[in-house]
């Protein structure tokens, strides 16, 4: 994680395309980008919903925080448990944070696959 910029790849998805005579489907390329944390943010699987705009995050970097939905995305991000999100921390609590962004399924399926995130284990 220590280049903070977007990256991009080129990814192959099936596209159906109407056409009259055939009805074929092609495969076409397009590019994902996905947003990497900045200095002061980390990424985290969201562990529980607290109520309100509280929810619970386990953060890559081993701690486990409160963080908070700030207002001006609280009807806009709807997040769930084990949702992937960027938590950028407080200046002066370090333990504590505001969710600011949240990955989308094929932003999460790049990351797993270039390192980013772990794979998942399951635990019972």
């Amino acid at each position: 994680m220590a280049n903070a910029e977007e990256f991009s790849e080129t990814v192959e998805e099936n596209a159906k395309t109407e056409d009259n005579n055939s009805g074929s489907s092609e495969n076409t390329q397009e590019k994902v980008r996905v947003r990497l944390p900045k200095e002061g943010e980390v990424i985290g699987i969201i562990e529980q919903r607290l109520g309100g705009n509280k929810i619970m995050v386990n953060c890559l970097d081993g701690k486990t925080r409160n963080c908070r939905v700030p207002g001006r995305l609280k009807r806009k991000l709807w997040l769930r448990p084990n949702d992937v999100v960027i938590v950028e921390l407080w200046e002066l609590d370090k333990n504590r944070g505001d969710v600011i962004f949240k990955y989308r399924p094929t932003e999460v399926e790049w990351l797993r696959k270039k390192g980013y995130l772990e794979k998942e284990v399951m635990e019972f």
